[in-house]
């Protein structure tokens, strides 16, 4: 990867779930939407907002601005995002949540692998990332994504309806992690799986700053801590994991 690109890099990740890193820094998230006991308030560092989940600090957020670097032409080689794509197994029919759809990267080749009798749901904060990506399926002539508008505490997925969830390096910025994992798990069906792709945060070579970056053992701890149980760690891209986790299946009734 060249210089330029690794600099880039450390700033454009696409927004998800906080407006500005801005409104995060300067106050606490209102007392209705989250719980003071899941985090902890600290100094903020360089790259962080000073809030704290299970001992990782948050990290800042890009906003729409950065469209252009998610588009990038070099992104399937770098990151070898059509392994990624391939890796999710999707089939016909499945309906899917792309997490921090940003500019549809992922939703529109998700769309196609899911076919007409499936859907995918672009979910992200941002009216601006939705806009493209309505333009994207308007010219793709694609019938098959619904956009949901999400909110940094709840990201709106209908109860019990998503086969899979992918979120792409975008659950460490997440303003309040704890709050939109369970609304992920609620909008889960039994079985249902979550995709978490992060920069590997245990590879010093990875050149991406270290808030940008989550270790697998961090994940599976976070994921843990909503019900989520840990399936794999597929290891086949350059520098991401590629974690798999499962919402437990229903129980029988008349079975503890």
């Amino acid at each position: 990867m060249r210089t330029s690109s690794l600099l880039k890099t450390l700033f454009f990740s696409f927004a998800v779930l906080s407006l500005t890193a801005a409104c995060a820094r300067e106050a606490p998230p209102d007392a209705a939407q989250t719980s003071s006991d899941n985090y902890e308030f600290r100094a903020a560092s360089r790259d962080g907002i000073g809030k704290f989940y299970m001992g990782r600090e948050i990290s800042h957020v890009m906003g729409h601005l950065g469209a252009g670097w998610l588009e990038r032409p070099s992104r399937e080689r770098e990151e070898r995002t059509d392994l990624l794509i391939e890796g999710l197994g999707l089939e016909p029919g499945d309906t899917a949540a792309d997490i921090g759809a940003g500019t549809g990267y992922f939703t529109l080749p998700m769309a196609r692998q899911v076919g007409r009798e499936g859907r995918v749901l672009a979910v992200d904060i941002q009216p601006e990332m939705l806009g493209i990506i309505a333009d994207r399926v308007a010219a793709e002539e694609l019938d098959n994504v619904d956009m949901i508008l999400a909110s940094e505490a709840d990201p709106r997925l209908p109860a019990g309806s998503v086969d899979l969830v992918l979120m792409v390096d975008a659950y460490h910025e997440f303003s309040h992690p704890r709050e939109v994992m369970l609304g992920i798990v609620a909008g889960l069906k039994p079985g249902g799986q979550v995709v978490l792709i992060e920069y590997r945060g245990e590879d010093p070579t990875v050149p991406i700053k270290l808030l940008h970056k989550m270790t697998a053992a961090q994940a599976i701890a976070e994921m843990a801590a909503v019900g989520l149980e840990w399936e794999a760690n597929r290891d086949f891209l350059p520098q991401q994991h590629f974690l798999v986790f499962r919402k437990p299946p229903a129980k029988a009734a008349g079975l503890p």
